[in-house]
């Protein structure tokens, strides 16, 4: 049987080819509809797979061990999807992966009062050389920061205090799909509250689009809980940055985006972070230190 740090890893990776084919498809939406219109959609739809899949566990599944912070979490999640709609519209895929770069650095600040995990010396020696490989993906020169990069900033905080809520509520006994749903619930009613100021008549062709997005979208949220709940939040955000090469390759393929060499430095920098973050977690551990994780 796979340990369970084991497990959290394969997840996180499984994540990110998930989450890319979704912000891929975001992308290709993003010139032509408002935010709310596919949200309003997609999120009802996976809100609606979570509710199914959980009615066929038990009622149990959806029970929330703490409605506050799943309040919190789901309007952190509103504010991140509603962000990175704009910043994948704004930006080209490659440079939004520098904001969410940044995801494990808030994560490390988070994990200490938030979750009780602070990081180990080698942790944030691991997250400040990802933070020097973050520092290798920004546009040359102030000039050629703008809106984009402020929305896609927000768009990592919001989305890491998010992740990093999901582990806290999966610790105090929170399941995976009351995790999906309830955020995505909050997602469906809150963009459908402005719908009509940006409804837009859509085709068949954009309409499955969205439809994809939702699938993706659900087991990409899925999987990531069960990585958040065998794993601390600041080693699963590292593992999330494979999603740069799948970023890329969407990228070229179907948008014509190709980075620059100094992209490919900064990536490689921050995967080896992620890297040893994870060795780190998968050592031997002391009994004393076992026993916070």
């Amino acid at each position: 049987m796979l340990r369970p740090a084991t497990l959290g890893a394969l997840c996180a990776v499984a994540y990110t080819l998930l989450i890319s084919g979704a912000d891929g498809i975001t992308k290709a939406l993003a010139a032509g509809m408002a935010a709310p219109q596919m949200y309003a959609l997609s999120g009802g739809i996976v809100a609606a797979l979570a509710f199914a899949t959980a009615r066929a566990r038990g009622p149990e599944a959806l029970v929330v061990s703490d409605p506050k912070l799943m309040a919190l979490r789901a309007a952190l999640t509103v504010v991140a999807a509603f962000a990175f709609f704009h910043a994948f519209r704004l930006l080209p895929l490659a440079e939004v992966f520098i904001f969410i770069a940044f995801m494990p650095l808030v994560a490390g600040v988070l994990s200490g009062p938030v979750l009780n995990e602070p990081v180990r010396p080698q942790g944030w020696a691991a997250l400040v050389t990802g933070l020097i490989g973050m520092l290798c993906l920004f546009p040359p020169g102030s000039a050629s920061l703008g809106a984009g990069h402020a929305i896609a900033l927000a768009a990592c905080l919001s989305g890491t205090g998010s992740m990093v809520l999901a582990r806290r509520l999966s610790r105090s006994g929170t399941g995976d799909l009351a995790q999906v749903f309830y955020p995505n619930l909050a997602i469906c009613l809150g963009m459908t509250a402005v719908l009509p100021f940006v409804l837009r008549p859509m085709g068949a062709e954009a309409l499955g689009l969205i439809v994809a997005y939702a699938l993706f979208l659900f087991f990409a949220r899925w999987v990531l809980v069960a990585a958040l709940a065998r794993l601390p939040a600041y080693v699963v955000t590292p593992l999330l940055n494979l999603q740069f090469v799948w970023m890329v390759l969407l990228g070229a393929v179907f948008f014509g985006e190709w980075p620059a060499a100094n992209v490919y430095v900064g990536a490689g920098i921050l995967a080896g972070s992620g890297l040893y973050l994870l060795w780190d977690r998968l050592l031997p551990q002391p009994q004393g230190r076992a026993a916070r994780a």
